[in-house]
């Protein structure tokens, strides 16, 4: 008889699992083998029917273990607890916010069974503790010998989430530890967001405006796969709460896929590569309708490979767009490779190749947290290039763009305007036109790029003789300007070309004493040698085109320069700073 008693408990223990040990020093506390599994395949049978175990094979339960599901089938997990002590509340604590319905059943003393339910498809705002994923309390006080619980999980596909024990306060700790976390990748998120939204409306720069729309559907994706949104954003919306964690990230991989393709302007480098990449872009929108109208257990089927075609499209196309020698594409590669190992991780997870981790479960943060300075800096240096860019092109026909000194233009609109002052003030000005006569000798001995340096170095030359108040241009290949604002006196007037020829003479450092530029000036007085620019500028071109390369005087005035008064001695030119 004592056998026979002794036998039927250990049947009962076994079937029910090992014993469960509610350490409060320990937590949290897994179930490991604890408890006992068993899926229902047809999802219909009761809490009544499961615990009295007709027909069921149990097995022992372990972490990290993968059970399959879908969305017919349930997963029914057995155990015992024992009596939790009044003062201090102890939860079944499910880390995974995408489950879609958790239900706890409680024996009581009347042989009944009292359900407690979470889960996506309940409104958060229905759970017994509304949280990020389902938190579910156990039985307070009772007999020595604890409790018997049933727990029901049902899920669209696997199930691999540990369950776990911890009080009231450890979770009160615990959450505060993943608020700390999770605020700072959302106050981030929210930051990078609205930074982009204000470049791309001060800016008016598309690839800005992209980025906000991919980097907030970004972080409305592990807003609902956290349980944040469905916690904080859409607490009453069981619906949107189930699909939004599948839906979501379907649209924010087609927004990403836009702004990768405006950052490395993959339409200029290849039309063929940039219509198939708006093609996977635009297959988002069908794809997350489908994904949000389909049956739950279909989503994955949908969600899953284009998130694999979209992924392996931007990795693709920012390859060859680095190949190619793009300057932004290695850095928006190196910011977005992240990215695709935390979506391998989740995706992996959602299918149920690997359980619930960290890793599965926040691997995307991470990678998005990496990712956004990475892109923020490429998306202000391809801007700041941009500008400068267009401003280049606006001020071609102002602007030489080889030597940044004033065109032709600028400088016929500035002789006539120094015309105009000089004898409306009658002050002395003078005007210069420079010619570069060993260009072609220059190049015969030391080849083309030698005599282009040339011409920049000229260039320079001329600025430092020039004051703040003159003007230097570029009048073409071998021919420069300058204008020189008065009053100036007789031995200022004197020494400006001589002062400019000596100035090109001088020899530039790390170069031979061979490499220097030869110049002819063709020096008048403005407004003495004419009112009109056009006229003045003419006649100067004549005097230079008289006098042929090897001529002396280097220097030619149209009209005789005045005497000065007192001549002081011609200062030396300064000595050479390039």
């Amino acid at each position: 008889m004592a056998l026979g008693l002794w036998l039927a408990a250990a049947w009962a223990h076994a079937q029910i699992g090992g014993q469960l040990v509610l350490d409060p020093t320990q937590q949290p506390v897994p179930l490991g083998s604890a408890g006992m599994a068993w899926i229902d395949p047809s999802g219909h049978t009761s809490a009544d029917d499961v615990a009295g175990g007709t027909g069921i094979t149990w097995t022992p339960t372990a972490d990290g273990r993968i059970y399959a599901l879908d969305g017919h089938s349930a997963l029914w997990v057995r155990f015992r607890a024992p009596a939790t002590p009044v003062g201090e509340r102890w939860y079944l604590e499910v880390p995974y916010a995408s489950v879609d319905r958790v239900t706890l059943y409680r024996g009581t003393d009347r042989g009944t069974w009292q359900p407690e339910t979470a889960g996506d498809t309940l409104p958060v705002a229905r759970w017994p503790v509304p949280h990020r994923h389902p938190l579910l309390p156990l039985r307070v006080g009772g007999d020595a010998a604890g409790h018997e619980y049933l727990l029901e999980v049902r899920n669209a596909h696997s199930f691999s989430a540990p369950l776990q024990f911890v009080t009231e306060s450890r979770f009160a700790r615990d959450e505060q530890r993943a608020a700390l976390i999770l605020g700072l990748y959302f106050g981030l998120a929210s930051l990078a967001a609205v930074l982009a939204a204000v470049a791309a409306a001060t800016l008016r720069d598309l690839p800005y405006a992209l980025y906000a729309i991919s980097i907030t559907l970004m972080g409305l994706t592990q807003a609902a796969i956290t349980g944040l949104a469905g916690l904080h954003l859409w607490p009453h919306s069981s619906w949107w709460n189930d699909a939004a964690s599948l839906v979501l990230p379907v649209l924010a991989a087609g927004a990403m896929l836009l702004f990768m393709s405006s950052v490395v302007s993959l339409r200029q480098r290849s039309m063929l590569l940039h219509g198939a990449l708006l093609t996977v872009a635009g297959l988002s929108l069908p794809v997350a309708l489908g994904v949000a109208l389909v049956e739950s257990s279909q989503r994955i089927v949908l969600m899953a490979p284009y998130i694999v075609a979209a992924a392996t499209t931007a990795i693709a196309n920012l390859a060859w767009a680095t190949f190619r020698g793009d300057r932004h594409a290695p850095w928006v590669l190196a910011g977005a490779t992240p990215v695709v190992i935390g979506v391998g991780f989740t995706l992996a997870r959602t299918t149920g190749v690997i359980p619930v981790s960290f890793w599965t479960m926040h691997g995307m943060q991470i990678g998005i947290a990496l990712e956004i300075p990475i892109l923020l800096v490429v998306l202000m240096a391809r801007s700041q290039q941009r500008r400068e860019h267009a401003r280049r092109l606006q001020g071609l026909d102002r602007i030489d763009p080889a030597t940044g000194l004033l065109s032709a233009t600028v400088f016929h609109e500035r002789l006539a305007r120094l015309i105009t002052r000089s004898q409306r003030l009658k002050i002395r000005s003078a005007v210069l036109l420079v010619d570069v006569v060993n260009m072609a000798q220059i190049e015969r001995t030391f080849g083309r790029p030698s005599a282009q340096e040339l011409g920049l170095r000229v260039a320079g030359r001329l600025l430092s003789v020039a004051r703040d108040i003159d003007s230097v241009a570029r009048l073409g290949e071998h021919r420069f300007g300058l204008l020189l604002e008065g009053p100036l006196k007789a031995d200022e007037v004197a020494e400006a070309g001589p002062r400019v020829v000596a100035r090109c003479l001088m020899p530039f450092r790390t170069r031979p004493l061979d490499w220097c530029a030869q110049v002819h000036v063709a020096q008048g007085l403005v407004p003495m040698d004419g009112l009109d620019a056009a006229e003045l500028v003419d006649r100067l071109d004549a005097l230079l085109a008289e006098a042929p390369g090897d001529s002396r005087p280097t220097v030619r005035m149209l009209s005789r320069p005045p005497a000065p008064a007192n001549r002081a001695p011609v200062a030396a030119p300064p000595p050479p700073t390039d």
